[in-house]
């Protein structure tokens, strides 16, 4: 959270304080880059804090290009749109089709994006399509993170076009991690209020018994 919170913060209050664009986004990405060291330093993964080296750099190549410091957050306000659109056209019910060029079938759809997501991580993969319950609930959390993702919008689209760098700062660093984590919560409250249904037993029997011949024909 420090690694993600800490460049934003200091661009915002650096660039508040200076009107400098330039000072405030070399510390910015100074800021990222020691995280980058105090993980090889301290030996754990890297890999986080050269994720957000990465995003603060694209950040600042953005307002080094404009010279405009509202454009510090241009890639922030991308990602909530295509993310949104993406978390969006996820739940919209299709018939099935077959994707050119293969003898591949999707569908019928809706395939909500959280349960594409997380069924891999709960052993479930793809069999909660299969229980109304489930599908319901990946429906409904991947509805809460359209949600996020056009609050964040609504809220910041503004204060870009007002050119209001302080408050854009403030409300990016407001809806990033906190608003994350409430919707992440949200997200694990709904779906563990729906627990997934266990494997159905095979029947009862004996190779010879009733139950056996049962299950043969069935086959």
């Amino acid at each position: 959270m420090i690694e993600a919170l800490v460049p934003g913060l200091l661009f915002v209050t650096v660039f508040s304080a200076t009107r400098d664009l330039r000072t405030s986004l070399t510390i910015a990405v100074g800021a990222s880059v020691l995280a980058v060291l105090a993980r090889v330093v301290t030996r754990s993964n890297p890999t986080q804090a050269v994720t957000g080296v990465v995003g603060v750099a694209i950040c600042a190549v953005f307002a080094a290009r404009s010279g405009e410091a509202r454009d510090f957050y241009v890639p922030g306000l991308l990602t909530n749109v295509g993310y949104g659109s993406v978390y969006l056209l996820s739940t919209i019910p299709f018939r099935r089709f077959r994707l050119p060029l293969t003898a591949v079938h999707v569908g019928p759809g809706p395939f909500p994006l959280l349960g594409v997501l997380l069924g891999p991580l709960t052993g479930e993969g793809l069999s909660w399509r299969r229980d109304p319950r489930r599908l319901r609930a990946y429906q409904r959390v991947t509805w809460l993170w359209v949600g996020l993702f056009a609050v964040r919008l609504v809220v910041q689209l503004p204060l870009y076009f007002a050119d209001a760098v302080g408050a854009l700062g403030v409300a990016r660093l407001v809806m990033g991690v906190p608003l994350f984590a409430t919707a992440a919560w949200l997200t694990w409250m709904i779906l563990r209020s729906v627990p997934i249904r266990p494997s159905e037993p095979e029947e009862p029997g004996e190779p010879g018994e009733p139950g056996d011949r049962v299950r043969l024909r069935k086959g």
